[in-house]
Order: structure tokens, then sequence, then C-alpha cells
């Protein structure tokens, strides 16, 4: 009988765990594209102080990144989960029992520190939980749950603040019941608050394998962040993750803000199901993004997806009320390739101290901060649609990365010619 590789043992359990977590970090962090209008309004806003709240949430990120793979290195997943869920529950819980602009930013900011401890737990968890030989297959499931929360975020935004079609149902108001009347987008987060702690005690429940990192997932110590740090490609490919994370929530912030302002749509219905068809195109890109890879060089991939996507930014932003309606959503579509190929190529053109890399790249999702910043303020000082504009010029460097990119390992294609 011939000998053959043991089969690792998965647990079930754990993946469950992990997907998730995946869809709560997506649920909560994009549900502020649907809800920016009523936020504003609400809180009588201007636009560069609306673009502050995505500010507070994605720094968070670039403070928290390098922080939290220390972290993980000497606590328990267990111990991290519980603590993430049981702050992530309680800042919820705080700013709809105390809504206001002071609270819900500092509650942004709680947040976000809380998804980047999350992000650095959970990918070691998925491939040491399902399996090596798994993971990849895994890693796009976890990435299909991300784009379905995403997609289904502005639905139950649409549901607990449209009166009209919820007026009669029970749960939509008692939650509404819960925070002021002028603010029943507020509620939204007595469901997050909900949901995080029902996932603390899920979380203390479980049995936990033990979780041994890969070279690539280790922090690393701070002498190899000092070395990365003199190498320009780690400068570039951070500027990468950064410039990405800044188009897609400068798109995707907007979006509502934009259709409201200039083609006089409704936020709370057409606005929002704009912002959801955006996550569910670019989810689906994702998949088809997967399978060009087998075909082609990702750096060609890079090009031809970031010119499409500057053509679609133009024609959304200049062309009629049908054109932004299919253009904001195709934006998605073809932004979706390119954050899993800028990182891809950041990783092939390093040889070591990859663990140290991710943690570089992961601070980029500051990106996320920064930019809608900037998109908000230029909205301030001239008009919002000028302001979007200004989304070219992250998207013109993503589009130089296919040009000056010199990987030292390719990704791997399979040919349509046939041998001779």
């Amino acid at each position: 009988m011939e000998n053959s590789k043991p089969i690792t043992k998965r647990y079930y359990h754990i993946i469950a765990l992990v997907m998730l977590v995946f869809f709560v970090i997506s649920f909560i962090t994009n549900i502020l594209n649907s809800i920016i209008v009523d936020v504003k309004d609400s809180f009588e806003l201007s636009l560069t102080s609306t673009g502050f709240l995505p500010f507070t949430f994605f720094i968070a990120y670039g403070i928290m990144s390098i922080p939290a793979g220390f972290l993980s290195e000497k606590y328990s997943e267990k111990s991290l989960l519980t603590i993430s869920f049981l702050v992530m529950g309680l800042a919820s819980l705080g700013f709809a029992l105390f809504p206001s602009y002071g609270v819900f930013s500092v509650t942004l900011f709680t947040l976000g520190c809380c998804m980047a401890v999350l992000q650095v737990i959970i990918n070691p968890m998925l491939r040491i939980a399902g399996g090596e030989e798994h993971f990849a297959f895994n890693s796009v499931l976890a990435q299909l749950v991300f784009g379905a929360a995403s997609f289904l975020s502005p639905y139950l935004y649409k549901y607990l603040v449209n009166t009209e079609s919820t007026g009669n149902d029970k749960i939509a108001n008692v939650l509404r019941g819960m925070v002021p009347d002028n603010l029943p987008w507020a509620s939204l987060y007595i469901v997050f608050a909900i949901i995080a702690f029902i996932l603390v005690v899920y979380v203390f429940m479980n049995k936990y394998p033990k979780f041994t990192k890969n070279e690539d997932e280790k922090a690393g110590d701070t002498s190899s962040y000092f070395d990365l740090l003199k190498n320009k490609w780690t400068i570039l490919y951070f500027l990468g993750i950064f410039c990405y994370v800044g188009a897609e929530q400068g798109v995707g912030n907007w979006i509502s803000q934009f259709l409201n302002q200039y083609h006089g749509l409704d936020p709370q219905t057409t606005g929002a199901d704009t912002v959801s068809y955006f996550w569910a195109m670019l989810t689906v890109g994702c998949l088809l993004g997967l399978l060009l890879l087998k075909f082609f060089d990702s750096r060609k991939i890079l090009i031809a997806a970031t010119a499409i996507t500057i053509i679609a930014l133009i024609f959304s932003l200049t062309g009629s009320k049908e054109i932004a309606l299919v253009g904001f959503p195709m934006i998605g579509f073809f932004i979706s390739v390119m954050y899993s190929v800028i990182f891809s190529l950041a990783l092939n053109s390093v040889k070591e101290h990859h663990g140290s890399l991710s943690g570089i790249l992961c601070t980029g999702i500051a990106g996320g901060a920064v930019i809608p910043f900037i998109v908000g303020g230029l909205g301030e000082l001239m008009t919002l649609k000028m302001g979007m504009f200004f989304l070219i010029i992250p998207l013109g460097f993503i589009l130089s990365i296919g040009f000056w990119a010199k990987p030292l390992v390719n990704n791997k294609t399979i040919s349509l010619k046939k041998d001779k």
C-alpha cells in the first residue's frame, strides 16, 4: 500500500469563527459609506468635518497594524479576539446611548483599532484551522464573505431608517426607539453592539488549536522594520496600498453624497443601493481577477484595470444620472484586483522579512483615512465633483506600478498556446 500524505485535521468551528470575523469587519467598516449623508445632515457637518469621520476610522489601522502584530506574538488569539469584540461592543453601545459627533469620532477610532487587531489574527487562524492545503480556497471564500457583508450592510441601514416600509415592524421600532428620533441610523450601532457581545460569548466558549505562525506571518523584531524602510521598494509599495485603499474609500464614502448633491437621489434608497452594488461588483471583480491572474502577468492586469477605472470615474463624475448609477458600481468591479496584485508584487519584490513587510503594507490602509478627507476638504473649497477628481492622482500612481514593478518572482500563468 502506497504511503499517502497525512491529512491535516480541520477545525470547522474555527473556520466558521474566522468567516464570522471577516463578515463583521466588512459589515461595520463599510456601513459608513451608506450612512455618511445622514451623519452629515444629523450633525450639520461641513464636507471637511464629514471627511474626518472615515479619517478617524482608517487612521486607527495605520496606528495599530504594527503594534497588533507585536500583541499577537505575546497574547493568545482567544484573549485578543475576546478583548477586541468586547471593546467593539462597548464602543458601539456608548455611541448609541450618547450620540454626538465627538463620541462618534471616538467610536470610529476605537472600532478601527479593534479591526486592525482582528485583521492580524484571523489569517494565521484560517491557515491552521482549515489546513495549509486548503488555505487558498478558504482565503477566496473569506473574501466572498467579506464582499457579501459589504453588499448586505446598506440593506440593514435601509431597514432601520425607512419608516415607510418598516413602520409596523416591531424589531425595527424597538431599535429605533433606543436612539433619538432624529438619528434612526444610530440604531445600527445597537445592532453592532449586540453582534459584538454575542461573539464575545462565542469566542470565549470555543476551544482553539495551537496556532504556529509561518515566517511570513510573524511580526518580526524592530530591526527588520528599519531594514525594510531603507528599501525603496518597501516605500513604493506602501504608497501603492495607501493609494488603493484611499481611492476605494474615496469613491465608496462619497457615492451617496454625490448622487444626492448632483442628481437629487435619495441617500436612504438609491444612494444606499448604489453603494451596495459598488461592493457587490468589487466582490465579483475579485473572482474574475483570480481567473485572469492564471493567464496574464499581474502587472498587465493592474495597468488595464487602473486605466479602465480612471475612465469609469471620469464618466461617473461628468455623465448623466443613468451613467453615474452604472459607472460607480463598475469602478468597484475594476478596482477589485488592485489590492491583491499590489500586495503580491510587494512580497515578491523583497527577499526577506515578509512578516514585517506585511505589517508595513497594512499600515498603508491609513490611506482610507487621508484621501477621503482630502476629497472632503477639496469639496469644501471648490465642489465635491472637483474633490472626487482628485482620486485620479492616487489611481495614477497605482497605474505607474504596472510599469516600474520588477518582482523577483512573477505570478505563474497558464499558456493558451499549444506546444508544438
